[in-house]
């Protein structure tokens, strides 16, 4: 393996997951928060009930900082007060694709 195939390699592997967060499928990411998320968070207008002590995904998306990819990220890595989902690359993507739709 070359060099530059190696080097060309690296930098795919390194920057797959910004891609993926990029172009998330956010109808499976409404099937995801819907089936994860609904718990805790109210995911989507049509929902009634979520708990009170965490942001609804409409909140989430409106946040002046809002970002994609850093979502995509975050979900990746739960903390504490949330279970580990153990989502792949794309379907956190496809959660934060979701949650961008709910923007104004």
């Amino acid at each position: 393996m070359t060099k530059v195939t190696l080097a060309a390699l690296l930098g795919f592997a390194l920057t797959a997951p910004a891609l993926a967060a990029a172009s998330g499928d956010a109808d499976h990411g409404e099937v995801l928060a819907r089936h994860w998320c609904a718990a805790c968070h109210i995911v989507a207008e049509d929902q009634e009930h979520g708990a009170d002590n965490v942001p609804t995904f409409s909140a989430i998306a409106n946040r002046q900082n809002f970002d994609a990819a850093g979502i995509a990220n975050f979900l990746r890595d739960p903390h504490p007060k949330m279970p580990d989902m153990q989502l792949s690359t794309y379907e956190s993507a496809d959660l934060a694709a979701y949650i961008a739709t709910l923007r104004k």
